[in-house]
């Protein structure tokens, strides 16, 4: 077997700089002062959510609070350029790419519940939790399993169906997270609202549409815990974030735009972190029925979509820029060749769309429903006046995000703007969203379908661990999937954080990830 040390897998850098204003430095908050032990840090994300457990949860959102609650297997450093040990200490990769054997700390102990006590973790839990994932999981994020086996306390074997080269990214997805059964048992669908894991922090309090409350985890693995308390609030207007980060209300603010990205840099008392990401923003039309299940109907949007009016019209402050393909460019899948012939095929061209438009049944246009979140008004409010232009009238629905997630999930929705945030690895993007297997999963709402693309994603993480190789295969996958326009492509965005320079130690991600303590941070407050 291929020996794997402790040390992690290095991966290709991914020229990810960070950039940081204000009173902070580059990677780290704060002003220089130590932290002291103690006090409860208020972080604001921009949406509520649904669920707290692994197996459910659709967004970013929830996965920043469960990254306190759970630790997963392996787990991605800082910058997202290296696999590294989590509950796994260590790892052997057969020579045929299908055997993965982790090694497990002895020292692990779950939070206690109210169906166990804070009890010992063992290999059992690490196959009970992942074969749930496996079975059970809302967006598929463990799939090609063979099998799992707990070869001892201390030691677990997975199985893999075929070789699959983005296997240890995957089980450093929050869906995969490590719990304990009989809490799981025991609340049963109510597990979702106690979750139990045996991350920094456990939970205490869920206040719908409010705040989640997290504990000091005293019984932690990996270093004791800094902070008290984490209060997780949801703020969704982005004005009332910012003013919130402005008062003191909350410690760090997430999901940072427009006229707050001045204001922050202008207080010397904040730090604006901002790091070019791995986030994209795109509109999903319905491939199976309706005016978009047409070719041209969806190329003729295309000829009416104004990019550059849009992403400045919703990014004035340089958050974002132009997208033209459904992988952020930095994803190291990215191809500038396929992206410059959706550049060529685009807008704006309101004459040219109405042209395309009238060699279909719809020459008079048609009226549609588009689905947002709250955060993704403005861009449909400028893409719905754009379409106007050639005649399609757009309703846009406005929900909160378990609707939302439900209706594209099953399908329902005839046009909706969501983005996608993951790992580098393309195959956590173009998989997820463009796969036929995933259809009737969030990532697939549109019910996309092509089995030459289906072919080639499943080469790419199949045939070859050589990430050029790999490159070459997704571009194939690319240039197929630009020409059937399952999406519009609209902007790829950076990251960008506010933060209270009383906060010490916490590090901006290029995927939006919250981590507050993992071998490298320990997030505190300088009191």
């Amino acid at each position: 077997m291929k020996k794997i040390l402790s040390k992690g897998i290095l991966l290709a850098c991914l020229g990810l700089a960070l950039a940081a204003c204000g009173g902070g430095n580059t990677n780290d908050s704060g002003d220089g002062n130590q932290a002291t032990a103690g006090g409860e840090l208020k972080i604001a994300l921009s949406s509520s959510i649904a669920s707290l457990d692994p197996i459910s949860y659709t967004a970013v959102y929830e996965s920043n609070i469960m990254r306190s609650i759970f630790d997963t297997l392996v787990s991605y450093n800082t910058d997202l350029t290296e696999i590294v040990p989590s509950l796994a200490t260590s790892w052997e990769i057969s020579e045929d790419m299908k055997t993965y054997t982790f090694q497990l700390r002895d020292d692990v102990y779950f939070q206690p519940g109210d169906y166990q006590d804070g009890r010992l973790m063992t290999a059992e839990d690490i196959k009970y939790s992942l074969e749930r994932s496996l079975n059970d999981s809302a967006m598929n994020r463990l799939r090609n399993v063979a099998s799992i086996t707990a070869n001892s306390d201390t030691e677990v074997a997975i199985e893999l169906e075929t070789p699959y080269a983005a296997f240890l990214a995957m089980l450093t997805d929050a869906g995969n997270s490590i719990v304990p059964q009989e809490e799981v048992d025991g609340w049963g669908e109510a597990f979702a609202q106690h979750p139990v894991g045996t991350g920094p922090y456990a939970f205490s309090e869920w206040m719908t549409d409010d705040y989640v409350q997290l504990a000091k985890n005293d019984k932690y693995w990996q270093s004791e815990p800094l902070l008290d308390n984490v209060r997780f609030t949801f703020i969704t207007d982005s004005n009332m974030m910012g003013n919130a980060l402005q008062s003191g209300d909350i410690d760090i603010a997430t999901n940072i735009s427009g006229q707050n990205v001045e204001l922050i840099k202008g207080n010397d008392q904040l730090t604006l972190a901002q790091s070019s990401g791995l986030s994209i923003g795109y509109l999903a039309f319905n491939m199976v029925e309706g005016p978009t299940a047409d070719l041209k109907v969806r190329q003729a949007m295309n000829l009416a979509l104004d990019r550059t009016e849009l992403v400045n019209g919703v990014y004035k402050y340089g958050e974002a820029k132009e997208a033209y393909l459904p992988l952020p460019e930095a994803s190291w899948g990215y191809s500038d060749e396929v992206a410059q012939t959706v550049i060529d095929n685009s807008g704006p061209d309101v004459a040219a769309a109405k042209a395309l438009l009238a060699e279909t049944d719809y020459a008079d246009g048609f009226d549609i429903d588009l689905y947002v979140g709250e955060s993704r008004v403005a861009a449909a409010t400028i893409f719905q006046a754009q379409m106007a232009k050639i005649g399609i009238n757009i309703s846009i629905r406005t929900v909160e995000w378990g609707t939302f997630s439900d209706t594209v999930s099953s399908g329902k929705a005839p046009l909706y703007i969501m983005g996608w945030s993951w790992y580098p690895d393309p195959d956590f993007f173009l998989y997820q969203m463009l796969d036929s297997k995933q259809i009737g999963a969030l990532g697939n709402g549109g019910g996309y379908n092509n089995s030459q693309v289906d072919e080639l994603l499943a080469q790419g993480t199949s045939e070859t661990s050589d990430q050029e190789e790999r490159a070459a295969i997704y571009q194939d996958a690319l240039e197929l999937i630009v020409a059937d326009v399952p999406h519009l492509d609209l902007y790829d965005q950076d990251i960008i954080f506010g933060l209270s320079n009383k906060v010490e130690g916490f590090k901006v991600r290029p995927d939006g990830t919250i981590v507050l303590v993992d071998e490298t941070t320990n997030v505190g407050l300088v009191q």
